[in-house]
């Protein structure tokens, strides 16, 4: 196995506690939507359905699955327009309460100053909120330029649980799968990291109490070779990838 030098990050619920900022902003745009397409929702949609329904997904992502399941259209013009929507809201809400996942800091500090590591960010959420979130929470200083987005970064914009992005961040940063390792919080990410031959790091820290034990199981299904329950564990997590032993 090859040495371990590249370590790439997911950011929303990863680095930085945001889904639940996220999805309040990105609910309330999607009921106007509906309203505006006409669809019959069962009851509108609140930050906490749309999390269980789509978290690792993008807004793109999203309204792609929203118009197959109520077959209502919307032209590439309009669906641009309310993805850069979206970002605006979603950005403000971040900019007011976000706050990073408890420990992360430590640990970015301490692989910055070890200079063994080369640390990324791997999103499929829009770049302008990547930046956004990883400067109000001071982490913008341990990835520099490379932070990259499903969304924004990639030719033609897609979602995890694509590959592309992750191939597209290791092709840019000169790195084999096998130099790299990813951490990820969500099904979607985690297949994303795997399909693209990563070792992934499954991280539930941030999910309820009661959700962990089955969001464990669901990660591990994806591929996630190795779980961390907290931020505290990483090290540990690295030594196992590392020691060959998952």
């Amino acid at each position: 196995m090859g040495k371990i030098n590249t370590i790439l990050l997911d950011c929303d619920n990863t680095l930085v506690l945001s889904e639940e900022l996220a999805f309040e902003g990105c609910a309330d745009l999607i009921n106007e939507i509906a309203a505006t397409k006409h669809v019959p929702l069962d009851r509108p949609f609140t930050g906490e359905s749309l999390i269980v329904e789509f978290v690792g997904q993008n807004f793109r992502g999203m309204m792609v699955s929203l118009q197959a399941r109520y077959g209502f259209h919307m032209s590439p013009a309009e669906l641009d327009d309310y993805v850069r929507r979206e970002e605006d809201v979603v950005i403000a809400k971040l900019q007011e309460k976000l706050v990073a996942c408890p420990g992360a800091d430590d640990v970015l500090a301490r692989l910055a100053a070890s200079g063994q590591y080369k640390l990324a960010v791997v999103s499929s959420s829009a770049l302008r909120r990547v930046q956004a979130s990883i400067d109000k929470v001071g982490q913008a200083k341990y990835f520099g330029a490379d932070v990259y987005s499903a969304a924004t970064s990639l030719p033609t914009p897609t979602s995890k649980p694509d590959p592309a992005i992750y191939l597209f961040a290791m092709e840019k940063l000169g790195k084999s799968a096998a130099e790299c390792i990813a951490v990820e919080d969500s099904k979607s990410g985690t297949l994303s990291g795997t399909r693209a031959g990563l070792k992934v790091i499954g991280y539930v820290g941030p999910y309820k109490e009661e959700e962990r034990e089955h969001m464990e199981q669901v990660l591990r299904e994806a591929g996630a070779v190795v779980i961390m329950q907290d931020w505290s564990e990483f090290d540990e997590c690295l030594a196992k990838i590392e020691r060959g032993e998952v």
